[in-house]
């Protein structure tokens, strides 16, 4: 069984990360959505809310491509979650040149832990490109419509956050 891990800390999920989910589910029998702890970036929402927003929008991809979905919470390094979960493919998403540096030194240094983890980058669909969580979240702080960024169930749980 071929296992993916998508890592990110989907903070929350937008339409851009599901994109990436969508298609690194043809790649792989099973796709782990490993969502970081990462207190450094003090999300928004908890680590609770962030897989329960994971689990809701990926059981609508998992019947739409037949692929198996989880959400897997981590805080250890990325290259021991993928031990974890039996990953054998880190799938990572690029929305610009400015993420590919970042990804590329990320994956010479897992590669130097385990070189048996093969990393394949997706660029996000063009329409998708300019959408990051964190812009997400000042657009819906400030009043902004954020429906054509996140799909109308987290745009709720946005609405309701900022209250």
């Amino acid at each position: 069984m071929r296992v993916g891990l998508y890592p990110g800390t989907f903070d929350p999920i937008t339409l851009g990360h599901t994109d990436i989910i969508r298609r690194g589910c043809a790649l792989v029998d099973r796709l782990v959505i490993g969502v970081a702890i990462n207190t450094g970036k003090n999300p928004m929402f908890s680590l609770e809310e962030r897989v329960a927003m994971v689990e809701a929008e990926c059981a609508k991809l998992t019947v739409e491509t037949g692929t198996e979905i989880i959400a897997h919470p981590f805080e250890n390094l990325l290259i021991d979650c993928a031990h974890d979960v039996g990953a054998q493919i880190i799938i990572r998403g690029l929305r610009a040149v400015t993420d590919f540096e970042y990804e590329y030194q990320m994956v010479g240094m897992n590669r130097a832990m385990d070189d048996s983890v093969e990393t394949v980058f997706l660029m996000a669909e063009a329409k998708y490109q300019a959408i990051a969580s964190k812009l997400v979240k000042e657009i819906a702080k400030l009043g902004g419509d954020v429906s054509k960024f996140v799909t109308s169930s987290v745009k709720d749980q946005l609405l309701e956050k900022i209250g």
